[in-house]
């Protein structure tokens, strides 16, 4: 790897804390690579030899089952992926696919595991890591289960809008409605369904465009909710899913302080 990508690389979360030792072996036979939209590069039950960051891009993780596909998570600059098989040397459970160019930090497994062992920072990190991912996924699964298509929808819009705090009443999908509707838990059929059932709610859509006329009917019907919607802008300090999970629970802790405050 060349200096500035080593740089770079230093400067994540993940390794930030580090001994300089303990990351030159773990970056010693690590690589940055780039690769193009729709590149496979992981299929579910493969052995994991590497962890992957993702630097630059979008990839998308995917899991099948009798000739049935889902996504399970569109990932976003930075994150880690395949970390909790890598720390336990297991095979993938799920695929994973480049949406758009993407750059792709790769280390190898057992350097992974040697410096957990090694570095209690890095293994703090690494515990850090896992948890914000298990917080997401329990928050997707009560999504999914607690509400309907519409709702999820709903949601989906309103923490569209809270995260880009300069928008207007437009937002932009982030993913092509296919992707989308797997996401959300439902065939394209439904989510057109839905979009068509929003309209009551002040929303209208065009292609990857979407308007929210009336913002506060949108919320009244979504009823976000701080213990399974996570609302937390990804920028400044907020870097990983981590992040965003302690921005969360700040806070919601603030809004309650601000309520008791109020009722007092």
């Amino acid at each position: 790897m060349r200096a500035t990508d080593l740089d770079r690389c230093r400067s994540l979360p993940l390794f930030a804390n580090m001994r300089p030792e303990s990351f030159r072996d773990l970056t010693a036979g690590a690589h940055l690579q780039r690769f193009p939209a729709g590149t496979m590069l992981l299929l579910e039950g493969d052995s994991v030899d590497f962890l992957y960051v993702l630097m630059e891009g979008q990839v998308e993780l995917h899991g099948t089952w009798n000739d049935q596909e889902t996504v399970l998570a569109v990932l976003r600059p930075v994150s880690t992926f395949i970390l909790a098989a890598v720390v336990l040397d297991a095979d993938a459970l799920m695929s994973a696919r480049t949406l758009e160019r993407s750059e792709i930090l790769m280390i190898p497994g057992d350097a992974i595991r040697r410096a957990m062992v090694d570095d209690v920072q890095f293994a703090l990190a690494v515990s850090r890591d896992l948890a914000g991912g298990f917080r997401t996924m329990v928050r997707a699964v009560k999504n999914q289960k607690l509400r309907s298509g519409v709702e999820r929808l709903a949601n989906y819009l309103v923490m569209l809008r809270a995260s880009d705090a300069g928008v207007g009443a437009d937002v932009i999908l982030r993913h092509e409605k296919r992707v989308l509707a797997s996401l959300l838990g439902m065939t394209p059929e439904n989510l057109s369904r839905a979009f068509a059932a929003l309209r009551k709610h002040g929303v209208s859509v065009n292609g990857s465009v979407v308007t929210i006329a009336n913002a506060p009917a949108l919320t009244a019907l979504a009823k976000p909710d701080p213990l399974i919607d996570n609302h937390a802008p990804r920028d400044g300090d907020i870097v990983t899913a981590a992040d965003a999970e302690i921005w969360s629970t700040k806070t919601s802790r603030a809004e309650i302080a601000r309520r008791a405050v109020r009722q007092a």
